[in-house]
């Protein structure tokens, strides 16, 4: 797992538009898990367009800090070795 905010953008930076696997914590013991792509990342935010089928709405965006204390848990798929993960 990445270890400073400027490593997981560069990790963020590497994988713009791949499809994704996100699990977030959602409070009160919940835990929502949502697929898309990610579509942007920004100095502060990265942008994450959701798949349409499953969500009511398009976009999602997250903040590194989110990743690094593990709010956030991202893993990336690959076409033909299975997925990898980023946190």
């Amino acid at each position: 797992m990445p270890k400073t905010l400027a490593d997981i953008k560069k990790a963020l930076d590497s994988n713009l538009g791949k499809r994704l696997l996100l699990k977030a914590n959602g409070g009160r013991r919940k835990t929502i898990e949502r697929s898309g792509v990610l579509a942007e990342t920004y100095p502060s935010v990265f942008v994450i367009e959701l798949d349409q089928e499953e969500n009511s709405f398009e976009r999602v965006s997250y903040s590194y800090a989110d990743v690094l204390t593990e709010t956030v848990q991202i893993t990336f798929y690959e076409d033909a070795a299975g997925h990898i993960a980023l946190s």
